[in-house]
């Protein structure tokens, strides 16, 4: 991985774009981080979960008499109990034909899968209330579970779906049927992708306190979303927005399973307005999450494609099948996964014939939600697959034929068949640059002498990715939920001493969102980085914001608080014009000082104006009133694309189906960088999961729908041990937007699968339809 080091940083030198020392680290590196886990209230009690062991049945009765006869236990709550029956989450779309269906805090009449919540029992601690939730008898009457999205169901998992179809959607451009019949060659292919998802280091947790003489909820939570909470959990529980607190503390990695509203967060708020004055605290175990968080990735794809003679893609056709689970996560509803793959399935190809039929189908296991990179990791894995395949029917280098069809930079504006528009253009700039740092010519020869000599075949992997990042409201357009995630907010202030204050909608899990907004700020506003205090996650603090998903922290909190840092220095200069009776076009403001041009001492400081603003209001011209803020909005309406490409060296023993990967190569283009060791570990930490995921995760279910990977002794996540030495690398084309950046969050993630899989299929001479990519699996394609 690229590293710098912590440079100098001098009050006049800009902020953004240096490895300036992060602002967290202090913190969390000393294990003074404070989260949901380290908090601990007077009178705080301690929930645990009964959860059903089946995957599909009635409940026909609930025995809590034993739960309430052990010690330490205060009360135990099922689905039935008169302040939950009556609630349930509903994830709303106005998608035509999207079937709407209702998920209880606690299950009510049946269970939908393996792990859903079916009680909750409240005890002096966590240890007590496990012993009361033993003690609760559940009857259960099975119904035939289904596990296979693409499979016909016995027992619908919702009656209001009988076919199990949640939504389905054709994304249609230009003549398939007849650019296939013109087509030098058609390739098909038929490939799954493995269920798995985002395990952070932290899992799920929650604490509730109600105060019932004020209607006052606060919930503390590691959710990416606050604001999204706040509003949903004010429409379930009947009470005010601003009745109700959302705080996120530190929070130990989300990845998109936490930018979910769950049925045990909506529970745990219940149960406190049931016991006012009484904190009820939850914190999950891996065993919960394994079972119960949000799955993705369990996607088949039916495809096929038609090229011309010279390596032009004419073509491309497909239906897909995407694994929802038992419900329609709230708020982004069963389609996220297939909107966005039939969105973005031809990548940074261009390509005018596009027939998708996408499907959400709802079956007897955890319920889909997103996960970093959501639904492209698969379709990259897809389109490079077939890119590969074509270029093997026609005898082409499989990198010159995905030069052949790269969006370039004088194709942009680009409207891809989905009618998204495409303004990156970067993607050869990142495959060139990947190339030549990769040194190919070296590990083709690597891999001719091997196949001469004898030892591990070697084989090389390729793709080239595009990643929609900050969407704004046109571009979040696709879903048709009840809210449109286009906007966030900034308020900068400037205190009397001349200190500033960042009160931003972004929230953070592990990014260092406190140090680049706070490096944003200090830009725009022309302080030192040093001086900025950056605050987020509590929306008592923040005018509203979405949180964090879609790599949108960078692009829209950076574009508001830019903004918002503008607009301050603007007021600042004015006010500092009137005190010193100077023209403000010649004012400048650098470092917390305000300078006149062609002088090299400060005419006054910002501390200096700051105090005339609060506290000596006689000064102040007519007109202007007292104090130094702004608050604004940033959207950019559609987003910023970012390019990607990678390329790796796999060693394969056919004997035994180990893998070896040699080199891994990354070149992204970020925009500008406003902090080049937090975007490299971005990058970095991306890529690993996608090499998680590309041969090792994998959520299995048996028949009965019961969950074989349940611990991590049988979902193997990969260690330091298995991560190669990545090489990153970066190309730079600032984006239409406020700070010119591109998010990275996620494009580190969409590459590996097709490349590990491009890879071993190259050194072997096989196709490789069926993820992960593990040992097993190998040894099965060469010894068929």
């Amino acid at each position: 991985m690229t590293t710098s080091t912590n440079a100098p940083h001098t009050p006049h030198t800009p902020a953004s774009g240096a490895p300036v020392r992060r602002k967290e680290d202090a913190r969390l590196l000393t294990g003074r981080g404070r989260y949901v886990s380290d908090l601990v209230l007077p009178r705080m009690r301690h929930v645990a979960f009964v959860r059903s062991p089946l995957a599909h049945a009635r409940i026909t009765g609930v025995d809590v008499g034993e739960a309430l006869a052990t010690e330490g236990v205060h009360a135990v709550f099922t689905g039935e109990h008169p302040r939950i029956a009556p609630v349930a989450l509903r994830a709303r779309s106005a998608l035509p034909g999207y079937v709407e269906t209702d998920q209880p805090p606690l299950a009510r009449g049946k269970v939908r899968f393996a792990g859903e919540a079916v009680a909750a029992v409240v005890a002096d601690d966590r240890y007590l209330a496990e012993d009361g939730a033993e003690g609760v008898l559940v009857d259960y009457e099975p119904l035939a579970p289904t596990v296979c999205a693409w499979e016909e169901p016995t027992d619908p998992v919702h009656e209001e779906a009988p076919d199990n179809l949640l939504l389905s959607r054709t994304f249609r451009a230009g003549d398939v049927d007849a650019a296939l019949a013109g087509a030098a060659v058609v390739v098909d292919r038929e490939l799954t992708t493995n269920r798995h998802g985002g395990n952070p280091i932290e899992c799920r947790a929650g604490v509730a306190r109600y105060e019932a003489a004020d209607r006052r909820l606060t919930f503390w939570s590691g959710t990416q979303v606050p604001w999204i909470v706040r509003t949903q959990l004010a429409e379930l529980l009947d009470l005010p927005e601003a009745s109700i607190r959302v705080i996120v503390p530190d929070v130990g990695g989300g990845f998109g399973v936490k930018a979910v509203l769950y049925p045990e967060d909506v529970a745990l708020c219940l149960m406190a307005m049931t016991m006012p004055g009484t904190p009820l605290k939850w914190v999950e175990d891996r065993v919960e999450h394994l079972l119960a968080a949000t799955h993705a990735r369990d996607h088949r794809y039916v495809l096929r494609a038609g090229f011309a003679a010279d390596g032009e893609l004419l073509a491309v056709k497909a239906d897909v099948w995407c694994n929802t689970g038992a419900y329609s996560v709230h708020p982004w509803t069963a389609g996220i996964e297939p909107l966005m793959a039939g969105g973005l399935l031809t990548g940074p190809y261009k390509l005018a014939d596009y027939e998708c039929t996408v499907r959400g189908v709802a079956t007897n296991t955890s319920p889909s939600g997103p996960y970093r990179g959501v639904a492209r990791p698969s379709t990259v894995f897809a389109m490079e697959a077939l890119l590969d395949s074509g270029a093997r029917a026609l005898g082409m280098d499989p990198i010159a034929l995905r030069r052949r069809n790269l969006i370039l930079p004088a194709d942009v504006p680009y409207r891809m068949p989905s009618r998204l528009v495409d303004d990156s253009g970067a993607y050869e700039a990142c495959l060139d640059k990947a190339v030549e740092t990769f040194d190919l010519g070296r590990w083709r020869a690597e891999q001719t002498r091997r196949r001469r000599e004898g030892g591990w075949p070697v084989g090389i992997g390729v793709a080239v990715y595009n990643e929609l990042t900050g969407l704004g409201r046109a571009a979040s357009a696709g879903p048709r939920m009840a809210f449109r995630t286009g906007h966030d907010a900034c308020t900068v202030r400037v205190q009397p001493d001349g200190g500033v204050t960042v009160f931003s909608g972004v929230t953070s899990q592990g990014q260092g969102l406190e140090t680049t907004m706070a490096q944003v700020v200090a830009d725009a506003l022309g302080v030192a980085y040093e001086a900025v205090e950056v605050r987020i996650g509590d929306t008592d603090e923040s005018l509203w914001g979405f949180g964090a998903f879609s790599s949108r922290q960078a692009v829209i909190g950076g574009g508001a608080a830019h903004l918002a840092g503008e607009e301050v220095r603007g007021k600042a200069l004015a006010l500092a014009a009137a005190l010193t009776e100077a023209p403000v076009e010649e004012l400048d403001l650098r470092g917390g000082q305000v300078y006149m041009a062609g002088q090299q001492k400060p005419v006054i400081s910002l501390a200096e104006v700051g105090r005339v603003a609060y506290l000596q209001s006689d000064r102040l011209p007519d007109g202007v009133e007292p104090g130094l803020e702004s608050t604004r909005f940033y959207d950019p309406i559609r987003g910023a694309f970012a390019a990607g490409a990678q390329v790796a060296a796999l060693a394969v023993d056919p004997a035994t189906g180990e893998i070896h990967i040699l080199d891994w190569v990354c070149v992204e283009d970020a925009g500008r960088i406003v902090h080049p060791v937090i975007v490299d570990g971005q990058i970095a930490g991306s890529i690993a999961q996608g090499i998680g995921g590309a041969m090792f995760e994998h959520l299995v279910y048996d028949d009965a729908g019961n969950l074989s990977t349940g611990t991590l002794l049988d979902y193997l996540m990969p260690t330091a041990a298995e991560i190669p030495e990545l090489r990153i690398g970066h190309v730079s084309t600032p984006a239409a937007n406020p700070t010119g950046v591109r998010g990275v969050g996620e494009g580190g993630t969409l590459a590996p699968n097709a490349v590990v899989a491009g890879a071993v299929a190259d050194a072997l001479g096989i196709e490789i339809d069926d993820l992960p990519v593990t040992p097993s699996r190998v040894w099965e394609l060469v010894h068929p």
